[in-house]
């Protein structure tokens, strides 16, 4: 079972299946090139018969191949050989081959071979969820809303050669990869379409679709039931905020772990308003709701053995009559105050309430991320997020991203920073009046809404989230990160007993 949206406009995909041996009639066939001392190696030796696979190695290599990673050549298919042309893919030196060095290659070849009807993929014996994953999240495009169809469509069919007793890790690749780019759908969906009711319809149309729980908490609901970070960010918009709570409810399960994304549907800054160059990006601000809301999907269909909830605030942050402004002092659910002195630090106010929400469910683990500050983008740059939280599992969830190929980097949180946000009129403030470690000091915020005992970690991806361009696997615009680290810890979790 696929996901599908009522989304305006979703990227272009392909359809993948797992086959024991090669079809008839593809157009393309691709194979591995691994670069060899003073010559390539063609890893077809199952393939073709011997003088095909001599054959092809020659062509190759009057073509100036030199298996180095990314490395794409197209040839002529063999008379004896039912396709069109093969693609050599390069992998590089095969005992330095990695999952992470095979997706990345496997991204790049399925852009190469967009406009193609059908493609048979050999690249799996040699990690078939990287090259699944590869495949399918390289070949994904959105064009938009668009009158007309932009370029090529990605490859329409890519058949995987693996045995069956392959067949769990690639239906665990297809829904693991389906996830991220369900998050990448939301993150690039237009803020005229995707706002606080509409996105909040949406997550209740996936309640139903694969049996989890959902509440929604509309804007008076927020406010009688003292939600005052979510109710002062979106009480300036005509569109008002919400609160959704979707709930992965398994039998038995053996770890109760909560989810929070920061779901800001568009963010001009409100009353401290940003610059216009480039704010059109900020449609990218609820990244880290579309990540938990692909996560929680995934752990209802992969069946893991956890409880998940994921709490995600809803909220346009708008500059209008009603705006929250500087100086403001607001009540948090659960009785915390912050005094605002900056209202485009609004993602950690709505977060807070949210994690102050999820921890009511006595979690033993929280997991929460968010495009949260611009120091993150300074101290880690593009594609590093910056991880933050409880000793251990912090380490855990850095390592798992970095396994999984999303970057991730666990940062420190220095005492002195948690000291700089310190108000003189409330428990808290929203900033500190100092620049210095303002990535840190965003984690130090939200650790004040963590419940005594919860495991707990902060994923900012204000760079990871969204990118200026298409590398590897992954596309331009939204990314989905980090829906597979989010996975692979829940897998993780339910299969050992993380401290």
């Amino acid at each position: 079972m696929s996901i599908s949206t009522n989304l305006p406009a979703t990227g272009s995909r392909s359809n993948a299946e797992l086959l024991s041996s090669l079809p008839q009639g593809s157009n393309a066939i691709v194979v591995p090139l691994f670069s060899a001392e003073d010559s390539i190696e063609l890893a077809v030796s199952e393939l073709f018969d011997a003088p095909t696979s001599r054959s092809l190695l020659t062509t190759f290599e009057a073509l100036g191949a030199k298996g180095s990673e990314g490395e794409l050549l197209r040839v002529p298919a063999p008379e004896n050989v039912d396709a069109d042309f093969l693609l050599g893919v390069g992998l590089g030196e095969a005992e330095e081959l990695s999952d992470e060095s095979l997706r990345r290659a496997c991204g790049a070849a399925a852009r190469s071979l967009a406009g193609v009807r059908h493609a048979v993929v050999t690249l799996g014996a040699f990690g078939m969820q990287a090259a699944v994953e590869g495949f399918l999240l390289g070949a994904y495009h959105f064009s938009g809303v668009r009158s007309k169809e932009s370029g090529k469509a990605p490859v329409e069919l890519l058949s995987f050669l693996g045995d069956e007793d392959e067949r769990e890790v690639f239906e665990q690749a297809l829904i693991t990869s389906e996830s991220v780019m369900l998050a990448r759908d939301l993150v690039n969906t237009p803020s005229s379409s995707l706002y606080p009711e509409t996105y909040a319809d949406e997550l209740v149309s996936y309640a139903e679709a694969f049996d989890l729980e959902v509440e929604v908490l509309d804007f008076e609901q927020l406010k009688e039931e003292g939600f005052g970070g979510i109710v002062a960010v979106g009480g300036g918009s005509a569109r008002k905020p919400r609160l959704v709570r979707l709930r992965w409810s398994p039998e038995n399960p053996k770890h109760r772990v909560a989810l929070v994304g920061k779901g800001i549907t568009f963010d001009t800054g409100g009353i401290s308003i940003k610059p216009g160059a480039n704010m059109d990006d900020m449609i990218s601000d609820m990244g880290g709701s579309a990540a938990v809301v692909g996560t929680i999907i995934a752990a209802a269909r992969l069946g893991i053995d956890i409880e998940v909830t994921a709490t995600i605030p809803l909220a346009e942050n708008m500059p209008g009559g009603s705006a929250y402004r500087p100086g403001d002092v607001i009540r948090h659910y659960g009785g915390l105050t912050s005094e605002i002195l900056n209202t485009d630090a609004e993602g950690r106010l709505v977060l807070a309430d949210a994690i102050a929400r999820a921890c009511e469910d006595e979690p033993e683990y929280l997991m929460e991320v968010a495009t949260l500050t611009g120091a993150q983008l300074v101290a880690l740059g593009d594609r590093t997020a910056g991880v933050m939280g409880s000793d251990g599992f912090c380490d855990f969830m850095a390592d798992t991203g970095n396994d999984v190929g999303e970057q991730a980097w666990a940062m420190p949180m220095p005492e002195e920073l948690g000291e700089a946000i310190k108000s003189p009129v409330a428990d808290l403030q929203n900033i500190s009046r100092d620049r210095k470690g303002g990535m840190m000091v965003a984690a130090w915020y939200l650790s004040h809404f963590v419940s005594e005992g919860v495991q707990w970690v902060h994923f900012d991806i204000a760079g990871p989230g969204y990118s200026s361009s298409a590398h590897g696997y992954t596309p331009k615009r939204g990314t989905g990160v980090p829906v597979r680290t989010f996975i692979a810890a829940l897998q993780t979790l339910a299969n050992s007993h993380q401290d």
